[in-house]
């Protein structure tokens, strides 16, 4: 988990009607949506309430409630198994909550690798014709970067100086 754990900073502590209400007022990223809907609904959650950093989940059941944070879920015991779909989560150790687990959300894993046969282009290239490398010279001088010049730095406040010679104490 790399978001931190520990007091809940002045949340206001209020209920939220619904999951999708929680989850648009902490600006969870919309490709989680479907993931924590999917573990709420695994685990059997009655309500839900803003805790600041995080959403507390209450379970309807036995068990501790879960802190849906942006990046990850929290509040798993460590023999319970939690299945979304046909796959069971991959519980890991809690650094914040110590005798829970939590499950990182879709959003944070690296994107897919892509392979040398998707990168190729689709259309052929067109063959080298001879002459053709001055046009390309001249390409390449225009989408150059800007050459970056040194007006100096005022003596009195130490800003660097405009090209015009000025800085912010004038």
């Amino acid at each position: 988990m790399t978001e931190p754990q520990g007091p809940t900073p002045t949340g206001t502590s209020r209920p939220y009607r619904s999951l999708t209400e929680a989850l648009r007022a902490h600006r969870i990223a919309l490709e989680n949506y479907e993931f924590i809907t999917a573990v709420t609904d695994a685990v059997g959650i009655s309500s839900y309430i803003d805790r600041g950093r995080y959403i507390e989940a209450i379970r309807r059941g036995e068990g501790a409630a879960l802190h849906i944070g942006r990046t990850y879920t929290n509040g798993f015991a460590q023999d319970e198994v939690v299945t979304i779909g046909s796959t069971a989560l991959r519980l890991q150790p809690s650094e914040g909550r110590e005798p829970y687990f939590f499950v990182t959300h879709p959003s944070e894993y690296p994107p897919a690798a892509t392979t040398a046969r998707s990168m190729r282009p689709s259309t052929p290239r067109a063959p080298k014709v001879p002459g053709a490398g001055a046009s390309r010279t001249a390409t390449t001088t225009r989408n150059a970067k800007p050459i970056e010049r040194d007006y100096g730095v005022c003596d009195v406040c130490f800003m660097v100086k405009t090209a015009a010679g000025g800085c912010a104490c004038d």
